[in-house]
């Protein structure tokens, strides 16, 4: 079969969850596969190394500076004709031919309306909605994610595959001590602290983790222990959130080769979100053998399993009880250590690549 992808999310330069989904799942989908033709469409040049060089892999850029998917992409589409399209993050064109497979993250602007601005709101809303509608098939990251698009949207149960996306590989637990020094340095850190890591917006739920973090520093007698932000300021970001606080550290972006060693030398990864499609963050440090605070909520107790302490993301208090719980419990943060190494089996991009590799071929088939 020819199978037409959009690989435009994969050129960005600072790679959010969903651009790193639809990049390893590529990566792996065309390793795995010596049987069926791709090509992958960019909107722009990739780097040479972006994807492994094989025979039956093709990559065509085609610029065009607005309504690309829509547009460009749908143009093509029309001229090729594949057996296929697969688009790896929530919007397929509005009108093109064929069959079509798109994955669908998360319905999150539906459970948090109001920490999304107006008009990006009002566009998941329309092309998720016609996305689910218009695909084949629809892979959605989570169960959590099938649950919502059976209520919000109506979508027929059998129309929805639930295939979990995987760890990148290159996660792992740094042990040495002078590769955490490093990296601690690089970014100005101590030695002791918990560790948060995402884009900075209100589904996030910044402000009430570091309420938290305050109220449990107040009351603590671990004051060398600092709370580090890690990731760009995203839309709706409030100053307000973080503005004055004491063992605050917000070191901004954080390059890929550092996020093993930041993970690795934390005290917990603390990530109590207000709604997630399939939180990256928690499996990830499970990876890297750190224990995990996270939300109660969503998909999250999904991905956490027992392998994590579980709060109520609404209640400062309860999020300020967790981080005492784990700063203070050497035992609990070793049982979350060992209960992540195994959960975190469940999650390998190979994995993902074959289950999504059985969906086309089912879709094809039809």
């Amino acid at each position: 079969m020819h199978v037409a992808i959009d690989a435009s999310p994969t050129t960005r330069t600072r790679r959010t969850g969903t651009e790193n989904y639809a990049l390893q799942l590529i990566r792996h989908l065309v390793a795995i596969d010596v049987v069926n033709h791709y090509t992958l469409y960019f909107r722009e040049d990739p780097p040479a190394d972006l994807f492994p060089d094989v025979e039956d892999v093709h990559q065509r850029v085609l610029l065009f500076p607005r309504l690309w998917t829509h547009l460009r992409f749908a143009g093509d589409l029309w001229l090729r004709r594949p057996d296929l399209t697969f688009v790896p993050a929530h919007t397929l064109p509005r009108f093109f031919p064929g069959k079509a497979v798109v994955t669908i993250h998360d319905l999150g602007y539906k459970h948090f309306p109001d920490a999304h601005p107006v008009r990006e709101r009002q566009y998941l809303d329309w092309s998720t909605r016609h996305s689910a509608n218009r695909a084949t098939m629809i892979l959605a990251d989570t169960h959590a994610t099938r649950r919502d698009l059976i209520e919000f949207y109506d979508i027929p149960d059998e129309k929805i595959r639930v295939v979990y996306p995987g760890v990148d590989e290159s996660l792992r637990p740094v042990k040495d001590e002078a590769s955490l020094q490093a990296v601690r340095a690089k970014y100005g850190l101590p030695q002791r602290y918990l560790f948060f890591l995402s884009t900075l917006q209100p589904r996030k739920n910044v402000a009430r983790l570091v309420r938290a973090f305050q109220q449990w520093h107040r009351d603590t007698s671990h004051t060398n222990v600092h709370l580090v932000l890690a990731g760009q300021k995203g839309w709706l970001y409030d100053e307000s959130w973080t503005a004055g606080v004491e063992n605050l550290i917000m070191p901004g972006y954080i390059h890929d080769e550092d996020i093993p060693a930041l993970y690795s030398g934390a005290l917990a990864f603390v990530f109590p979100s207000l709604f997630e499609g399939f939180g990256f963050g928690v499996v990830e440090a499970m990876q890297c053998e750190t224990p995990v605070l996270t939300a109660n909520t969503s998909s999250l107790p999904e991905l956490a399993g027992d392998a994590a302490l579980l709060v109520d993301p609404l209640d400062v208090d309860a999020i300020a009880q967790g981080i005492d719980h784990l700063v203070n419990g050497a035992a609990l943060r070793k049982t979350l250590v060992e209960r992540g190494k195994q959960q975190v089996k469940k999650f390998t991009w190979e994995n993902t690549a074959r289950q999504t590799l059985q969906v086309f071929e089912e879709v094809v088939r039809r």
